[in-house]
């Protein structure tokens, strides 16, 4: 049954091996636009129709100056600084960086229900900080105006800082279940590049990296040694 089958082109006749071959130019054809559609799908992931569709361009981390603030609640009763106040503004300095020495300003009440305690705690603030390493003519106290005086202002204490930082996040400038584009909406990742930023204790190691420590010899040699000794066998735990 293996006959060959022809069928008549312009009056001559053309064998099915042929048709097989232009069969094959016709796959191969499809073949090189696929590859092709592949080829332009993955030479750029990150943008789409010149919008970027990457978290780290949507939400980059920026390296800016930003104000540290803590408010320190005072108590129209309280005479100095209490020991709760103590543990929370040395935990606020343990990031003051005393090479950089911002100035440290302490915003004292006035008006309030509590402007002589606060004011004394104010003082003590300034005394602990110099305590803590801020050098003392880097400490500023200064006043602001209370909004009403039956209540008890709190006790601010600022300074600058070069920080980590992204912009806000929370924007939602449309609704995503309507969106039929495989893109990420505009909040994606914003929570993510925020909490990265405030991991980072040095914002220069973005910028590049730090100079090399001297080598240790002593630690050098020990590691050598260890990596000279012959592999130990261990013993055979079966009984012959």
């Amino acid at each position: 049954m293996n006959k060959d089958f022809r069928i008549s082109v312009s009056g001559r006749s053309a064998t099915a091996p042929t048709v097989r071959g232009s069969a094959r130019v016709i796959l191969a054809a499809a073949g090189l636009a696929l590859l092709a559609g592949c080829a332009m799908t993955t030479t750029d992931s990150v943008t789409v129709g010149a919008v970027p569709d990457d978290y780290r361009t949507n939400h980059p981390i920026m390296i800016a100056e930003k104000d540290q603030v803590i408010d320190l609640p005072v108590g129209a009763g309280d005479r100095g600084m209490t020991k709760t106040q103590k543990v929370a503004l040395g935990g606020f300095l343990s990031d003051y960086d005393r090479s950089a020495a911002p100035v440290l300003t302490i915003l004292v009440p006035v008006g309030s229900r509590n402007e002589m305690a606060a004011s004394q705690a104010g003082s003590e603030f300034a005394h602990f900080a110099k305590k803590m390493g801020v050098p003392a003519s880097r400490v500023s106290i200064s006043s602001y105006t209370s909004q009403s005086a039956e209540v008890s202002a709190p006790v601010r204490v600022m300074y600058t800082a070069m920080k980590a930082q992204t912009n806000k996040c929370g924007r939602w400038p449309a609704d995503i279940a309507e969106s039929a584009e495989n893109k990420h909406y505009a909040n994606f990742g914003c929570s993510y590049q925020n909490n990265l930023a405030a991991q980072i204790a040095n914002p220069a190691d973005l910028l590049g990296p730090r100079k090399m420590t001297e080598v240790d010899a002593e630690k050098r040699s020990v590691v050598i040694d260890e990596y000279r000794k012959p592999p130990e066998v261990p013993a055979s735990e079966v009984d012959y």
